[in-house]
């Protein structure tokens, strides 16, 4: 079985309480079902859950390659050559990160978040797709930091050929498995 669920702002990717923190199972409720892979508490969007340990691995490792697009919206407007420096890897501390594919977008039609981003009046804000074949913690938004441009929202939208189109935000369907 594939469940595909669109996580809010603030949850954890676990079923397991933690403190007073919102988590998987405050939404749903079927049992024998595991997050494949992990999607930081504060980020949102498309995490992929199964009944099956070797499909459960094969989403979440990274030998396997499997793509994860991301939606990130960044403080300050990146140049194309700081986004050339994300399409050839960058060094963080635990390794040069595998090339990702980037480019700016329009902002995405999505729920707004509660609470919502920082502001700053003298500082814009742009929208970046993002795309990677690896999930180190909370990589996305250490590449963008890297290339001087702190990440504010991360919206995961895709993985592989699954994607968040049409799950509202705390929702979960049943998909099919790859």
């Amino acid at each position: 079985m594939i469940v595909l669920f669109n996580k809010p702002y603030r949850v954890l990717s676990q079923f397991t309480t933690e403190g007073d923190k919102k988590t998987l199972a405050d939404f749903i409720e079927l049992r024998n079902v595991y997050a494949a892979g992990r999607l930081d508490y504060d980020s949102e969007g498309l995490l992929v859950l199964t009944d099956d340990g070797r499909q459960q691995q094969r989403i979440a490792n990274p030998k396997y390659g499997k793509e994860k697009s991301y939606w990130v919206q960044v403080e300050g407007i990146p140049a194309e050559s700081d986004l050339e420096r994300l399409r050839r890897g960058v060094q963080l501390k635990d390794g040069l990160t595998r090339p990702a594919r980037v480019e700016r977008i329009e902002a995405p039609d999505v729920a707004p978040r509660v609470p919502p981003i920082r502001e700053r009046k003298t500082i814009p804000t742009s929208w970046l797709e993002l795309t990677i074949r690896e999930g180190r913690n909370r990589q996305v938004r250490r590449m963008t930091a890297h290339i001087g441009f702190p990440t504010l929202r991360l919206i995961r939208h895709r993985v592989g050929n699954w994607h968040l189109q049409g799950i509202a935000v705390g929702s979960y369907i049943l998909g099919e498995p790859a």
